[in-house]
């Protein structure tokens, strides 16, 4: 099964292990990948408040990109069959499908959004690409019976909270895949595996975004509660789909700890991470180690042996671009006077 993909910034630096760990189980699920080439960032979750059209062109111009190679030509016409474009950030999938869905609605704001986008030789007709979150792949194309058939290594005795976030399974521009309010099908993905999935009441619920940035406290305190949910219910490790939800509850575990004198030390992976493991692959070939809370004391309950984690966390290393730092969009060359 071939899609195009869209990794997005998270994917490219701290969600690294996101990226490997989901290159290394799409072989035997006989999954290709292929990446939008010269994409940029979507935006994030702010960038739409502050300039509409700004953040439509932005996000219009990485379906374009993924459109127009993505889409053969047949004597000059495009294929009228729907390509899926596959990104496993909740993030850059709610903005995808969101400007999917709104270009083929407001057909003021398409002509605008692609005004803006003929000045890189780029055009995008709504609808031309089914935007789809990865867990949605996963779950329903490869599906839980051949998932079934490449466990080699059960997560037995493994407690596991399924996490899936705020974003994925709502407002659901593409169609739903799971319960809005509470999504089971990470729930069963992870007991495919043969892992323990204990009672996660706050699975939807949010993480704080990017409201460790604006107001600690508010932040600190929805993350709190995830982790005391968590906790409650004795689960080994939180298992989730979105790099920015990963990212919150690994890295400000602590600052929740010191401000409500806690002493959580529960792991956050990522999904794709425990499909590898319970594939038979090396924690090393899945990213386990990169992860700021050690995972390793949970894994151990698997009798799994980890290589302690590096000093400093290794860039994931892909395509080369030409600038060094965010992936940034190649400009065409202007026309030589």
């Amino acid at each position: 099964m071939k899609y195009g993909y869209y990794p997005g910034c998270s994917l490219e630096r701290n969600a690294g292990a996101y990226h490997s760990s989901l290159m290394a189980i799409a072989r035997p699920l006989d999954l290709q990948f292929d990446e939008v080439d010269d994409w940029n960032c979507c935006g994030a979750t702010e960038f739409i408040a502050v300039n509409r059209l700004q953040a439509y062109a932005l996000v219009g111009r990485n379906l374009a990109l993924a459109a127009q190679q993505m889409i053969p030509l047949n004597n000059g016409a495009a294929s009228t069959k729907q390509h899926d474009l596959v990104a496993p950030c909740s993030a850059c999938y709610l903005n995808l499908s969101k400007v999917n869905r709104y270009l083929g609605e407001d057909q003021e704001l398409a002509i605008k959004v692609n005004s803006a986008l003929e000045a890189g030789g780029l055009r995008y007709e709504a609808g031309s690409l089914r935007v789809r979150h990865l867990l949605d792949v996963i779950v329903n194309d490869v599906g839980y019976e051949r998932i079934a058939a490449q466990v080699k290594r059960k997560l037995s005795g493994l407690r596991i909270a399924p996490y899936y976030g705020c974003l994925v399974v709502r407002p659901a521009f593409e169609g739903r895949f799971d319960d809005p309010e509470y999504p089971t099908s990470l729930d069963k993905l992870m007991r495919t595996l043969g892992a323990k999935v204990v009672d996660f009441p706050l699975k939807a619920h949010c993480c704080g975004g990017h409201m460790t940035q604006i107001s600690a406290d508010v932040a600190l305190d929805l993350i709190r509660r995830l982790l005391k949910n968590a906790a409650d219910y004795e689960a080994d490790m939180i298992v989730t789909l979105c790099p920015m939800c990963q990212l919150n509850l690994d890295a400000f575990q602590d600052a929740v700890n010191e401000r409500f004198g806690t002493n959580y030390k529960i792991p956050i992976l990522f999904f794709t991470q425990l499909m590898g493991l319970a594939f038979g692959l090396s924690p090393e070939a899945v990213g386990i180690g990169k992860e700021l809370v050690d995972a390793r004391p949970a894994l151990a309950k698997l009798g799994m042996a980890v290589v302690p984690p590096e000093a400093e966390p290794v860039a994931v290393k892909r395509r080369r671009r030409n600038d060094t730092s965010l992936p940034m969009p190649q400009m065409p060359q202007e026309e030589q006077q």
